[in-house]
């Protein structure tokens, strides 16, 4: 397991610092947000530090969503499963760009069940353009095809 000693959230997993922890298995840590933008905000993170999501060994990630689902569960987010019943989102962010404030991954898994509470989201979309998406598309193949053939 990587570690960081300036690392806000390592000390949190080695027990430095104090955390509402709410579950916690071999690979990850998770604990409720102190600057939570809806109750029952909470962070699931690895405990391999790593600052973006590819610097993390697969067997962290591994472990990660299923956490998710269970706290969405025992949060009862899984109640109304019509598309109008209670949201949540899982948010995820690489670099400052990006909106990461902390350089180890983290996902926050935050409540949505009103429209002030928990996270506001802008999604400037372009334009469809079908010839540029699929030459973008091949480019895409051809990276994944390299990519396959060096592991």
């Amino acid at each position: 397991m990587a570690s960081n000693a300036s690392c806000i959230f390592c000390k949190i997993i080695k027990g430095e610092i104090p955390s509402l922890k709410l579950i916690e298995s071999k690979y990850c840590y998770s604990f409720l947000d102190i600057q939570p933008t809806a109750d029952y905000h909470c962070l699931v993170i690895p405990k391999h530090h790593g600052a973006k999501l590819h610097n993390i060994p697969d067997e962290y990630l591994a472990d990660i969503l299923p956490m998710v689902k269970k706290l969405t569960h025992v949060f009862k987010l899984d109640e109304n499963n019509t598309p109008e019943g209670d949201g949540y989102n899982v948010l995820q962010n690489n670099g400052r760009i990006a909106h990461q404030e902390v350089d180890h991954v983290h996902f926050h898994l935050i409540p949505k069940k009103d429209s002030e509470s928990g996270l506001g989201v802008g999604w400037p979309a372009q334009p469809t353009d079908f010839p540029k998406l699929k030459q973008l598309h091949e480019e895409i193949l051809d990276e994944l095809k390299q990519y396959e053939e060096k592991l």
